[in-house]
């Protein structure tokens, strides 16, 4: 089993498709890095405003709704910078477009690592795997590799903007086929949870959301190799230096 040795790193950032993916899938780990003081940033594709259920809400709320949620989600972890992009939730396609702006959140924020979506599907667990994951995930990895390093892609953001190229050292890639590295985040399960019920739109219906959460980062654990009890994220982890 491969494994990685956590690097102390300044600036992080997390790239997810929809309001509440990091909190579903990687904010223990978040909590475990602004803990540590690493200055980490979401940026968010789509407002999700194709998701939740029937409510007394209009639809045309629900794009501030899930801004807002996901604004208070971050904040139970320790994240205060979030981005949103605005692109429609269902429609996601990895242009030349959404690469050029995912390349100017990342030359802005000059993260050191980026966790996001992988654009691999899981066939064991597909129902997990949106079609706006992969391809935000394989936009981000564009954007990650080689556009974010590269001065000649999307000249404007360096011509006009002045955002000058930067090389991000890993990818930290959730919901991929073949995790090879995995966070003990026994002792954050809290600031988690607490995110996770801040996107009460997406679940406040499930009155079992912590026991469904525990079940799944056992299970990890147990994947993993940790203690028995232990609660554990998983990743793929890239060396993009």
């Amino acid at each position: 089993m491969q494994r990685f040795r956590e690097i102390a790193v300044e600036r992080a950032l997390v790239i997810a498709a929809h309001p509440d993916d990091v909190d579903f899938l990687a904010s223990g780990t978040v909590a475990h890095w602004t803990d540590a003081g690493t200055d980490v940033s979401y940026c968010v594709v789509t407002d999700g405003d194709a998701g939740g259920f029937e409510t007394q809400t209009s639809r045309t709320d629900i794009p501030a709704l899930r801004r807002a949620e996901q604004l208070c989600a971050a904040e139970a972890v320790g994240v205060h910078r979030v981005e949103f992009l605005g692109y429609p939730d269902g429609g996601v396609e990895a242009t030349a477009g959404l690469r050029a702006d995912l390349t100017r959140v990342i030359r802005a924020v000059r993260p050191q690592r980026v966790i996001m979506h992988s654009p691999d599907i899981n066939w064991l667990r597909l129902p997990d795997f949106h079609p706006d994951h992969r391809r935000t995930g394989e936009a981000s990895l564009q954007a990650v590799y080689p556009d974010s390093r590269n001065p000649f892609a999307h000249p404007f953001l360096l011509r006009d903007e002045g955002l000058q190229p930067w090389t991000v050292g890993e990818i930290w890639m959730i919901g991929a086929p073949d995790s090879n590295h995995w966070v003990d985040i026994t002792d954050t399960i809290t600031e988690k949870l607490r995110g996770l019920r801040a996107h009460a739109s997406q679940t406040s219906h499930l009155d079992d959301l912590e026991d469904l959460v525990r079940r799944r980062l056992e299970e990890q654990a147990a994947d993993a190799g940790f203690a028995s009890g232990r609660l554990a994220e998983a990743f793929h982890v890239v060396d993009t230096s």
